[in-house]
């Protein structure tokens, strides 16, 4: 069961305050970080870089935002998603990042589960097909040397 519920535009229904919301932001790549993003609907399309969807993979009170054809259109693979014995449930393709959910809407993260979904997402991985399956590995140095070369 990967708790999938989609919100796609308003046609779909999201509802988004105007405030902003604070985030972790997980870019392929790129080791996950706190961001702020507007909560209107064009700014969670622009942080995934097209329509949004949400899935609900976790217990907290979290949606995993991303894009919705970001397999489709051949985005880059980003993270796996694992559930609590490790065992992938779905890999993310594209930008994507995680909120919280308020009663009718998605809002900020809370303080007390940012380092959680920050640890969790916190470096890139790579996606290799060997033996006809797909091995997934974490890319740490690489992540803390493209780091460096930002700043």
């Amino acid at each position: 069961d990967l708790r999938r519920h989609r919100r796609t535009g308003a046609l779909g229904g999201v509802r988004c305050g105007g405030g902003v919301m604070e985030v972790v932001l997980v870019e392929p790549g790129k080791e996950a970080r706190l961001a702020e993003i507007g909560s209107d609907l064009r700014s969670l399309q622009a942080a995934v870089g097209g329509y949004i969807e949400a899935a609900y993979f976790f217990d907290d009170p979290v949606a995993l935002i991303c894009n919705e054809e970001g397999k489709v259109y051949g985005m880059p693979y980003n993270r796996a998603v694992r559930d609590e014995a490790g065992k992938v449930q779905d890999i993310i393709a594209g930008p994507f990042f995680v909120c919280g959910l308020g009663e009718d809407d998605f809002c900020s993260l809370p303080k007390e589960l940012q380092t959680k979904y920050l640890d969790m997402f916190k470096y890139p991985e790579k996606f290799t097909a060997i033996g006809g399956k797909l091995v997934i590995t974490q890319d740490k140095p690489r992540a803390a040397a493209r780091q460096e070369a930002e700043r």
